[in-house]
């Protein structure tokens, strides 16, 4: 019984010279651990101060400076909507002036539209790629999508089927993925690569049926398979 006692005793912890080693250790080095604890307070009071009274006033004010912009382009006044008018800005000053906001970011995608729709596909896909996928997947997907069109225009036909398919995968909904399987599809079959777009018009059949594409996908079907030889 002694020998368990002693025991142990040898593997049991001092707890009161633990304490002291720690206030030994804090009384040493508390000029050090004030300076840390104090960047710390700095660095998140800093951090809310810039959301609070820098960025969020920004934003909003990019999103209201933004609004003839995007009606412009709701009109197809592809040109007001780049570049503004007297009175208002247009999408690429909005990007220069409020660069790392949401409102710039998503500048970046209405101005890449309104370059596309004017035939300048190079400054199209300048500002469709420079755009940060924002969460909005309707939003995210179209960006892809619109990509594949200004390859597509530049002849650039592998790329824009693989940025279409890549556009439908993002967007797996019955509004968006069956326009972007179209899109691929029927660059295919200007490839001759009937098989490949038999693959396509399949799976939006069997994905989305209840799509308005989806109503009218057999014909698709049955051509292609015609044309492929199956």
């Amino acid at each position: 019984m002694a020998k368990k006692t002693v025991k142990e005793d040898e593997g049991s912890i001092d707890v009161a010279k633990q304490l002291g080693n720690a206030e030994q250790f804090f009384e040493k080095n508390k000029m050090a651990i004030a300076i840390i604890v104090g960047a710390v307070v700095v660095i998140v009071g800093g951090f809310f101060a810039y959301t609070k009274l820098y960025a969020a006033p920004r934003e909003e004010q990019a999103q209201s400076e933004m609004f003839q912009a995007q009606y412009y382009l709701e009109k197809d006044s592809f040109n007001l909507a780049l570049n503004g008018d007297s009175v208002s800005k247009g999408f690429l000053t909005i990007i220069d002036e409020y660069s790392g906001t949401d409102a710039a970011n998503l500048a970046k995608h209405c101005a890449g539209i309104c370059y596309l729709n004017l035939g300048k596909f190079d400054d199209a896909l300048a500002q469709l790629d420079d755009y940060s996928n924002s969460g909005d997947l309707f939003v995210d997907a179209q960006n892809i999508g619109l990509q594949g069109d200004a390859h597509m225009e530049k002849g650039d036909v592998d790329e824009a089927i693989e940025l279409y398919k890549k556009a439908a995968d993002k967007s797996d909904n019955d509004f968006t993925a069956p326009i972007f399987l179209m899109k691929a599809a029927g660059a295919l079959e200007d490839k001759k690569d009937y098989k490949g777009a038999l693959e396509l018009y399949e799976r939006l059949r069997d994905n989305y049926s209840l799509s308005r594409e989806g109503q009218e996908i057999e014909k698709h079907i049955s051509r292609a398979k015609i044309l492929a030889g199956v």
